[in-house]
């Protein structure tokens, strides 16, 4: 886990093989100079959302060892460009429930309209970015992994 100071508006980034915690998340980016706080929770769903009515059976991922330190560069990226004041991203690793969050982010900016652009920045870019990767069963026994690029 990497926490970091008050001063750094970097305040927890992880990938962890326990399950998460939003409110763990949303009081790390507790901050009284934000008036807006934006918090997205990304969760394990029941059926493939790029194949029509195919059923989940399990889920799991795993991340390249890289993966804390893509994070970190992705958050570092999303300060730079945006007035955080305060920023949290945890994704779990390994074997998940359906319903369970997989990954959850949040930021807290002075106003809405930037910490709802920044989180979304913010989980655009480690879905896009962080070598994380997704394996899922289907009902019918076939297995594809999401992510993994060739």
């Amino acid at each position: 886990m990497s926490a970091m100071t008050e001063k750094d508006p970097i305040r927890l980034l992880d990938i962890r093989d326990a399950p998460l915690s939003v409110d763990e998340v949303y009081g790390a980016v507790g901050d009284r100079s934000a008036g807006g706080t934006a918090l997205f929770v990304g969760t394990v769903r029941d059926h493939d959302g790029h194949a029509e009515g195919v059923a989940v059976t399990s889920l799991g991922y795993s991340a390249h060892p890289s993966a804390a330190d893509e994070l970190r560069r992705v958050a570092e990226g999303v300060t730079a460009d945006f007035p955080v004041r305060a920023l949290a991203a945890v994704h779990r690793v390994g074997e998940l429930a359906i319903g369970e969050p997989a990954v959850v982010v949040a930021v807290a900016c002075d106003h809405r309209g930037e910490a709802f652009a920044a989180a979304r920045r913010l989980i655009d870019d480690l879905k896009r970015q962080v070598p994380i990767w997704k394996h899922q069963t289907f009902a019918d026994g076939t297995q594809e992994w999401v992510g993994v690029r060739a």
